[in-house]
């Protein structure tokens, strides 16, 4: 049986609590900002340690999370989930975003930059009708 651990690199903790698919993602997002720690941007080599808050970009979505357990290894995902505790105000904002989200409807979508195909051309034509007849 190994020694509990009191320091894990970044990168390595938030692939074993299974936030990012591989390290080298993992490593990525570190360097991208989109994870702080404490409020602060880190490197991916900064060792983690119990009861460090930390900020995480995925998508549409922001978690902030309290580290509870450390560990270098990827397990299944009821484990790993047992590695961190997402604070409430964290979840309810999230929820609320999503919420935001799934009612702006055809708003909320990213525009893209390709020209429409025939069904997004309907789409526009039917909305175009309805904004016309009173």
């Amino acid at each position: 049986m190994s020694e509990p651990l009191e320091k894990v690199r970044i990168d390595k903790w938030l692939w074993a609590a299974r936030f990012y698919k591989t390290r080298s993602i993992a490593k990525q997002a570190v360097e991208g900002g989109k994870v702080q720690c404490d409020g602060q941007r880190v490197k991916p080599s900064k060792d983690v340690t119990l009861g460090l808050t930390l900020k995480i970009r995925q998508g549409f979505d922001d978690k902030t999370v309290v580290i509870k357990a450390l560990s270098d290894q990827r397990r299944g995902a009821p484990e790993a989930q047992l590695l961190y505790e997402e604070t409430a105000e964290s979840i309810a904002l999230r929820e609320e975003r999503a919420a935001q989200r799934k009612a702006g409807g055809l708003a909320g979508q990213i525009i893209s930059d390709h020209r429409p195909n025939k069904k997004e051309r309907r789409q526009i034509h039917r909305f175009r009708r309805q904004e016309l007849d009173p």
